[in-house]
């Protein structure tokens, strides 16, 4: 527990005085000693208040009313629940009072300088994308909408407004005592009225309370730039509202999924695996092939299975250079050849083959050569 919040937890200015803290220490054990408290949480508490008290006297003495700068214009009131400055505003002694006054003065500073600005402070909208690799790589425009719920300007989300002094239905104290049989306390539970806090307060009108105003819906265009990958964050300005821009700042985190047949190097290299027919790749001929931004003619060749196709894979930055795209092809013959089939087939050998089963190509030549050698060399060994 660190210093201030220990003297939040007394219901104590940072600039306390050392009377004050024993004052506020003695005050809060009387009220939530386990032997005069019955409640629930009356022992953790008891234990964070001592822990308190002891955080503030092991930083060290305090300064004492006398000598600290315009003492004379504080009222010392330990025994009671509350305080009030010159102007009549309440402080509070409570953890709850305390944290009260310190949202109200955070959100007022908050607010004077976005008035400085010329614009109200708002805080970000946090959004996902989901990008096909198509849009992605090309770049795209995402209708975004959704709701979006304001915290309340009058009371700064807390639900009430502080008026200040002591709270009239516990009298500062941000207990009421337990009645039982013959008038006799038997323990204390927190006030409704001022939650515990001690201090007068009353409901914000212009939430009814609630602390946020009535959702509102938004709907905005978002440009997603070429490049983009999975993971990345993009932040959309707000800047000043106007018709069509977003009702605050967006954070958005870009999820891409998976393809179903691209795979997406760091490099920006895709790589796709295609079947073809075994026969156009055997006639050279000419098939479509898929990239990220359509489709693109490739030429097969016969002897090659693996293919680069330059700038036509992802890009390598956000909106920078497009990779290359690798193409393996995979040739599909067919399990049983049709009647047809082996027609054709036979009719494509007798093409390529001369007369006396010699081939036109030199490779079969050769080896047809020596098939004739070898077999007449076996012929004669087995004479």
């Amino acid at each position: 527990m660190g210093t201030d919040n220990a003297f939040a937890e007394l219901g104590l200015a940072p600039d306390a005085t050392d009377s004050e803290v024993k004052a506020a220490w003695r005050r809060l054990v009387s009220q939530w000693h386990p032997d005069r408290n019955s409640s629930a949480d009356a022992v953790a508490r008891m234990q964070r208040i001592n822990r308190a008290f002891e955080e503030i006297r092991n930083a060290g003495p305090r300064t004492s009313q006398a000598e600290r700068p315009h003492a004379s214009h504080r009222t010392a009131r330990p025994h009671a629940a509350g305080t009030q400055d010159s102007n009549g505003n309440g402080n509070g002694n409570t953890t709850r009072g305390f944290h009260e006054k310190a949202r109200a003065d955070s959100t007022a500073s908050r607010d004077s300088a976005a008035a400085e600005d010329g614009q109200p402070q708002r805080r970000p909208i946090y959004r996902k994308v989901k990008l096909t690799l198509e849009e992605a790589a090309a770049g795209c425009i995402k209708a975004m909408q959704g709701k979006i719920t304001d915290t309340c300007v009058v009371c700064a989300g807390a639900g009430h407004q502080v008026l200040g002094g002591n709270c009239a239905q516990c009298g500062g104290s941000g207990a009421i005592p337990k009645r039982a049989f013959f008038g006799w306390p038997t323990g204390y539970y927190e006030c409704n009225a001022c939650l515990g806090g001690g201090i007068a307060r009353r409901p914000c009108k212009a939430c009814a309370g609630a602390g946020k105003m009535a959702p509102r819906a938004y709907k905005v265009n978002v440009r997603i730039p070429p490049g983009v990958r999975d993971g990345a964050l993009l932040h959309v300005n707000g800047g000043r509202p106007h018709p069509g821009s977003p009702p605050a700042d967006l954070e958005i985190r870009v999820e891409v999924a998976e393809h179903a047949f691209f795979k997406l190097d760091d490099d920006g290299t895709t790589r796709c695996d295609i079947p073809v027919d075994g026969f156009a790749w055997i006639a050279n001929r000419s098939i479509q092939v898929p990239t990220v931004v359509g489709l693109q003619a490739l030429k097969l060749k016969r002897d090659q299975l693996a293919y680069r196709m330059k700038g036509h894979g992802f890009p390598v930055a956000r909106g920078g250079v497009r990779g290359d795209q690798v193409v393996t092809v995979l040739p599909i013959f067919p399990d049983h050849l049709t009647a047809d089939q082996e027609i054709l087939l036979d009719q494509l050998l007798a093409t390529t083959s001369g007369p006396a089963g010699l081939s036109s190509d030199s490779r079969l030549r050769t080896w047809n050569h020596s098939m004739r050698a070898w077999e007449r060399g076996m012929s004669k060994r087995g004479q």
